[in-house]
């Protein structure tokens, strides 16, 4: 179910994840965030009430975003291998877009003491799983892809390097461009898995 977010809000999100690329999780705190945006702390209260509550938030409106980003894209029709495509070009164009929130998605222990963070993330991985598991089933039910690697094997080992990839960018402080490096490792992942 997707989630709304008033203006003032995204504005909070965008705030916090510039805050926390740049001072880590020790240094998102409502004080440093109302400073960050001369606001009052009073100010962040009536919108979030707690560093937890805007880091969830922040998950979800990425989450949100990549999926709508990649749902308006495809069609029934397009093949697995450009359903693949479609999927993880959105999502490396949609981080091109908003670096710093990355650091969100793409951080080790990001408030690991947080249940509903640890929670939150557990289910981004789940729906992502949920969107790559069905174009590896049908890429391998229809010839495309190799049947030599289970398909969830195959899901596990696309997100993992993935994953990896933008780990990396978030640690080198977002040097490279991520849809070009990302869509060339995204190119090369899919030589691995079709049948030629």
């Amino acid at each position: 179910m997707a989630t709304s977010f008033s203006d003032r809000q995204l504005e909070i999100i965008d705030a916090s994840a510039q805050l926390l690329t740049h001072s880590g999780v020790s240094g998102l705190t409502i004080k440093n965030l109302a400073k960050a945006m001369n606001f009052s702390e009073s100010a962040i209260y009536r919108h979030f009430n707690s560093k937890e509550e805007i880091v969830l938030a922040m998950l979800r409106f990425v989450l949100q975003n990549v999926d709508t980003g990649y749902l308006a894209k495809v069609k029934p029709e397009h093949s697995p291998v450009n359903k693949l495509k479609l999927l993880f070009r959105n999502q490396f164009a949609f981080f091109h877009q908003h670096p710093h929130l990355a650091v969100a998605l793409f951080s080790d222990g990001l408030l690991e003491e947080s249940k509903a963070i640890n929670e939150q993330i557990f289910q981004i991985m789940v729906s992502r799983k949920k969107m790559i598991a069905p174009i590896i089933i049908e890429g391998q039910q229809n010839g495309d892809f190799t049947k030599a690697i289970k398909a969830d094997e195959l899901v596990h080992i696309i997100m993992g390097t993935v994953r990896l990839h933008m780990y990396k960018w978030r640690i080198d402080q977002f040097q490279q461009d991520v849809a070009k490096s990302g869509n060339k490792l995204l190119e090369s992942l899919i030589k691995l898995i079709v049948i030629a």
